[in-house]
C-alpha cells in the first residue's frame, strides 16, 4: 500500500492549503496526470472516479494555521492530516516536492512527482478539486474578489478588490500583499 501525497494552495493570498493522500486501487486509474495539466471537467471526472475506487484522505490547514506557523509548516500539517485521514497506515508515502513531513511513515520526496507517480497524480487531482470547490463557495460568501475563477491567487481582480474592499477572514495576513495593505490603511 503506497500512498501518494500532494497539496494545493501554497501560493494564494486567501483560503486554506489542502493536501490529499491517495492509495490507488489495484487496477489503477486511467488518465491520471498532474492536476495542472488537466482541464477542469477532466479533473472533476477523475475526482469522481478516484474517490469511488481508491482510498482517499484529505487534510486541511486553515488560514489561521498558515499565519501562525507559516505556509511551509501548514503544508506539512495538511499532508500529515491527509495521510492520517486514509484510515490505514501505508507501507510507504510518496510526496510531491523536495521534502517530507516528519512523521511515522516511511516516505520519499519526489520533485515533479505529480507527473511521475500515478498515486501522487491522483492526490494532486483530489487536492486541487477539493480546494477549488472551497474557493467557489468562498466566492459566494465574499463576492467581488473573483475567487470562483482565481481561486485566491493574486490576480488583478483579486488585488483590485483587496484595495477597494479590504481583507476578509479568509485572507492570509502573513502574506506580503495582505500585511502591506493593513500597513497602508
Amino acid at each position: 500500500m503506497i500512498a501518494g501525497v500532494d497539496e494545493a494552495g501554497r501560493g494564494p493570498l486567501a483560503g486554506p492549503v489542502v493536501a490529499a493522500a491517495v492509495i490507488l486501487c489495484p487496477e489503477g486509474i486511467a488518465g491520471v496526470d498532474d492536476s495542472k495539466k488537466l482541464t477542469g471537467p477532466r479533473r472533476e471526472a477523475l475526482f469522481a472516479t478516484i474517490t469511488a475506487h481508491c482510498t482517499v484522505g484529505v487534510g486541511i490547514a486553515s488560514v489561521e494555521e498558515i499565519d501562525e506557523i507559516n505556509i511551509l509548516w501548514a503544508t506539512m500539517l495538511a499532508m500529515t492530516r491527509a495521510v492520517e485521514a486514509l484510515g490505514v497506515d501505508p507501507a510507504e508515502v510518496l510526496v510531491d516536492g523536495n521534502r517530507c513531513p516528519k512523521w511515522r511513515y516511511p516516505s520519499r520526496a519526489i520533485v515533479g512527482g505529480d507527473a511521475l507517480e500515478p498515486c501522487i497524480s491522483a492526490a494532486s487531482i483530489i487536492a486541487k478539486v477539493t480546494r477549488d470547490r472551497m474557493m467557489v463557495e468562498a466566492d459566494a460568501a465574499f463576492p467581488g474578489y473573483g475567487w470562483a475563477s482565481n481561486k485566491g491567487y493574486g490576480a488583478p481582480q483579486h488585488l483590485d478588490a483587496l484595495r477597494r474592499l479590504g481583507a476578509t477572514p479568509l485572507h492570509r495576513r502573513s502574506f506580503a500583499p495582505i500585511s502591506q495593505l493593513s500597513l497602508s490603511i
